[in-house]
């Protein structure tokens, strides 16, 4: 069975956004606009996102106009994007709309993974609806040297220290990489 990873990049106190849904504080830190290949899900085979995420990507690089543009980061994976509205899909893109809740999502999910994996790009609430379901199986966070005053959290739940094992910690150029392994129990 494919497993579902958060894999996000936070800033040192925990907004993946600022204000205005915006990621210009990740591009602003070396080597944020062009992340080592190392620190994105190799063995996913379809993602997830938010609307606010979805149309963060189609606002910043013009998808739309330019949808040549989709395959640098989605490639040819599938992409299932919670909301409730209608929004654009960039021409050949595979964008596959859910209403619902995640739990009424996931075997959709997981027959259109197949044996790889599902990518939860973000955002954080997204996040801890697949956590509140159960189905998260791994949170990846890659931790920007910046702070921003408010903006998106990392994930608005609170999860205690028992349902978290961490499984790696390294350093990636600016940023510091943490992996964690969720469980009811991570650490039996």
């Amino acid at each position: 069975m494919s497993r579902i990873i958060f894999d996000t990049a936070t800033t040192l106190n925990g907004f993946l956004a600022d204000d205005e849904h915006s990621l210009a504080w990740l591009f602003a830190v070396d080597g944020g606009d062009d992340p080592d290949e190392t620190l994105l899900p190799q063995g996913a085979t379809v993602m997830v996102e938010g609307s606010h995420t979805y149309e963060w990507s189609l606002r910043e690089w013009d998808i739309v106009e330019q949808p040549g543009k989709w395959q640098e980061f989605y490639g040819d994976r599938p992409v299932f994007v919670f909301s409730t509205r209608e929004l654009p899909v960039p021409e050949g893109a595979d964008v596959r709309f859910l209403r619902g809740t995640v739990a009424e999502a996931l075997p959709a999910l997981r027959e259109a993974a197949g044996d790889g994996d599902i990518w939860v790009v973000g955002g954080g609430d997204l996040a801890g609806q697949f956590l509140d379901a159960g189905a998260l199986d791994e949170i990846a966070i890659s931790i920007a040297p910046i702070a921003l005053r408010s903006g998106a959290p990392l994930l608005p739940r609170r999860v205690e220290s028992d349902r978290l094992t961490l499984i790696e910690a390294r350093q990636v150029g600016q940023f510091a990489r943490l992996v964690y392994r969720v469980g009811q129990e991570a650490s039996a």
